[in-house]
């Protein structure tokens, strides 16, 4: 495309540009609200509040008493039950160590142990002891949080100074924290534990600064050790975090029993205690803007505190965060696979001068409904009753087990293995509702649109009228941090996001467009902002992608005997490979709760396609929408139910009779293939990565590697595929679908990762280190989750 980039200055003036967007409808702007500052209503102008509302409202906020438990953990009989155990570990590896280096052992070796080893050896024992009790309270002194309420109130009051400089506001809605309150008043003695999706350093400030402000006890924060930097680690310590390693186990296959108990025993007792605990189920920050796979370390420790009533009861509080702009920059370099820039009190101070200089538009935060963890094992035992597949989980009273857990971030005290099922769905439950309740910004469409229906660009009428198609296809279904025309939506995301991301060109025909900036770096950023989307489209995209694949075949068998039928494929085959397909994606999205099945939501998929136009059944062809919802309904009320197995369709077939033949029953509507095309788009990058990943498996066929050189190695041939258009997504590149794909090859068997030294060794499955010719057949189910279309369809 012949285009060139719009002069800032000159004969063309653009439109002028308002600089904000409303907010979503029913929110509120936290940085305007300041009940306690004698506003509203005004009681007396007496009152110093009124001229000073900020420091009232800070000030005048509710306060909480936050008690420290360090010396109650110091004094568990846990703690000095797992430092011992630690002391008397080393004290085996030490005698173990000396036997190996004299060479030999001893023939009477036991017998002068007896007569004068113990004395030396009892020496040495204290000795060990000593250094591991100073350890823990090393330890302890290291994590502990200092949660105050001058510092909360200082906080807030610099916040509320400090955040209208470069946000435009921070919105949430009103009713969701009126229900956090209620939560908090029925239940005073139930915890209540904030668990958000973490996009920035800002996530948890915020979350504070909300709740803090609405006299809601702030939480306790867990927070990566990387974060203890000077100034900014102890402000942080006094908001309420505490600070856990990143890496718990130093030693690869080694658990650290120490800092497990610590960190165990200090959750325990803050819970107990009647502190509000938030920590990130993710681990870290989405590096790609989509969710990540949760983490069950800490959501274990509050699992089993319930389990082994420790206390009557939690509340899990999902939080959805958002951004119209990432005030933390972008994570292209990681994407890359470069190394990331560790944390430090210079980049934090030139972080903040930054933000303060620039313009990041809206945040939001959204509270999601708290649901108890009593009711949640309640619930997975009814399902296990029904179906007789699971375990019955039930609260008792637990004694201490000196066996290391798998699965436990502690080494003394476990988490039992029959509940480690309980809390990966627990997690996935959590990660799956707050992507679901994440409110789309302005960016979040537009680098949708881009990315998915115009690659190439298009005029800012077109992109309002797609946004407007999108708006009305998200109703109901997603809540948008938006309102307002969509041409003014547009206008507004693209000055937000900048030239650098996204900017203004003439076409040929002196048209004016908007556009993705060149570079690869501008479409993996851009691709950050659009994958706030991906999560509630990636089924359908799953779906018609193979649909495609299936059809395409489809259309070579009726070519090569030469018949005419209209190509269509059989509903039940394309969800059983559908089905396979999902198995590719399953570290890369949650595609539906714990308490569904894969094959009910893709039914539910299809119907929505059905609905939307995008393909259509013989019967519906001439339907109305309305009908066609009523049956989509009465479908997905049959799975329910589990009653599709015994009624008949409305045709008189039964579907799941293998009996019957495999006929064509879902069938392409031309009309909308701008659409279909868009929704494939959905996952392509993905597919292309996974497509790379798989190809470059022969590397390894007979040669082991580092899986970091693997990983490199695989980037920068995916760098080769884009700038030579072998591979038409830019945003293929990133390391983070490179390590997905790597578990899910992992999982089937195809490589083997080993640890050595503490570095991560990758190697070929026996099966496939003997026959190379056996890697075609990962190649082909990899293939099958990139787009094809029959035909030259598009």
């Amino acid at each position: 495309m012949d285009e060139k980039i719009i002069p800032t200055r000159g004969w063309f003036e653009e439109p002028k540009r308002e600089n904000s967007l409303a907010h979503g409808i029913g929110t509120q702007n936290m940085l305007e609200l300041t009940p306690h500052a004698g506003r509203k209503p005004f009681h007396t102008l007496k009152d110093w509040g009124v001229y000073f509302p900020y420091v009232a409202q800070s000030f005048r906020s509710k306060k909480f008493d936050y008690p420290q438990v360090t010396s109650l953990v110091q004094k568990d009989p846990v703690l000095q039950r797992a430092v011992k155990q630690a002391a008397e570990q080393i004290l085996r590896e030490q005698e173990q160590q000396s036997k190996e280096t004299t060479g030999h052992e001893d023939l009477n070796f036991n017998e002068r142990r007896n007569s004068y080893r113990p004395p030396h050896r009892h020496s040495d024992y204290q000795h060990i002891l000593q250094r591991q009790e100073y350890r823990a309270i090393k330890i302890l002194k290291e994590m502990r949080s200092t949660l105050n309420n001058f510092l909360l109130a200082f906080t807030s009051w610099l916040l509320y100074k400090l955040l209208p400089c470069f946000l435009t506001g921070v919105v949430t809605h009103t009713q969701q924290i009126e229900m956090l309150k209620t939560a908090s008043e029925k239940a005073p003695g139930i915890p209540l534990i904030f668990l958000p999706l973490h996009r920035s350093h800002l996530d948890y400030i915020l979350v504070t600064f909300i709740l803090t402000n609405n006299d809601i006890r702030s939480p306790l924060v867990a927070a990566g050790n990387n974060l203890q930097i000077p100034v900014f680690g102890e402000i942080l310590r006094g908001l309420g975090a505490f600070f856990i390693k990143r890496k718990i186990d130093p030693i690869v296959g080694k658990k650290d029993i120490i800092y497990r108990a610590v960190l165990h025993l200090y959750l325990q007792h803050a819970l107990k205690m009647g502190h509000n605990v938030e920590f990130f189920i993710e681990g870290g920050r989405t590096r790609t803007g989509k969710p990540c796979m949760p983490k069950g370390g800490i959501l274990s420790v509050i699992v089993n505190a319930f389990m082994d009533r420790s206390i009557p009861d939690a509340l899990l509080v999902p939080v959805s965060v958002n951004y119209e702009r990432l005030v933390d920059g972008n994570f292209v370099r990681e994407q890359k696979g470069e190394k990331k820039i560790p944390e430090s009190f210079g980049k934090a101070m030139s972080g903040i001068w930054k933000a303060l200089n620039s313009k990041y538009g809206l945040m939001r935060i959204d509270f999601n409904e708290p649901y108890s963890i009593k009711e949640l094992v309640q619930s997975y035992n009814k399902i296990a009753k029904e179906d007789g597949s699971m375990k019955i989980y039930k609260p008792s009273a637990r004694t201490l087990q000196h066996n290391q857990s798998t699965s436990s971030l502690y080494g003394t005290d476990v988490v039992c293995e029959e509940h480690r099922s309980l809390i990966e769905s627990i997690s996935r439950q959590v990660v799956y509702d707050c992507a679901a309740a994440t409110s789309i910004m302005s960016t979040n469409a537009l680098a949708f649109l881009l990315l998915t229906r115009y690659r190439n660009g298009a005029t800012d009428k077109e992109l309002a009228k797609a946004l407007d198609d999108l708006r009305q296809r998200l109703t109901g279904k997603k809540d948008l941090g938006f309102s307002g025309e969509s041409i003014h939506i547009i206008n507004y995301a693209t000055d937000l996001l900048g030239e650098k991301l996204v900017k203004r060109c003439y076409d040929s025909n002196n048209q004016i467009l908007i556009c993705v900036a060149n570079g690869i770096e501008s479409w993996i950023e851009l691709a950050y902002y659009s994958n706030t989307l991906t999560p509630h489209f990636a089924l359908q995209s799953i779906v018609l992608t193979t649909f495609h694949n299936l059809l395409l075949k489809h259309v070579n068998m009726l070519e090569e005997n030469l018949t005419s039928t209209e190509p269509g494929i059989c509903r039940k085959k394309l969800i059983e490979a559908a089905i396979e397909n999902c198995e590719v994606y399953r570290y890369e999205y949650i595609l539906y709760k714990p308490t569904q099945t894969l094959e009910q939501v893709l039914e539910s998929a299809i119907d929505e396609l059905i609905v939307q136009g995008i393909i259509k059944t013989e019967e519906t062809e001439n339907e109305p929408e309305s009908v066609m919802e009523s049956r989509r309904k009465a479908r997905g009320l049959a799975t329910y139910l589990g009653e599709e197995s015994d009624d008949m369709s409305d045709d008189g077939h039964n579907f799941l009779d293998v009996e019957q033949p495999q006929l064509p029953d879902l069938f392409l509507i031309s009309d909308t293939k701008v659409q279909q095309k868009a929704l494939c788009e959905v996952l392509a990058p993905y597919g292309h990565a996974y497509l790379c990943v798989a190809q470059s498996l022969y590397i390894l066929y007979q040669n082991s590697m580092l899986e970091s050189e693997f990983i490199k190695l695989v980037v920068k041939e995916l760098n080769t595929k884009v700038k030579t258009q072998q591979c038409p997504y830019a945003e293929s590149i990133s390391t983070d679908s490179v390590r997905n794909c790597l578990k899910v090859l992992e999982k089937w068997s195809v490589i083997e990762i080993s640890n050595q030294s503490g570095l991560r060794l990758l190697a070929l499955g026996t099966l496939y280190e003997t026959s190379r010719s056996s890697l075609k057949n990962i190649v082909q189910r990899i293939s099958d989750i990139v787009p094809y279309y029959a035909n030259d369809y598009f």
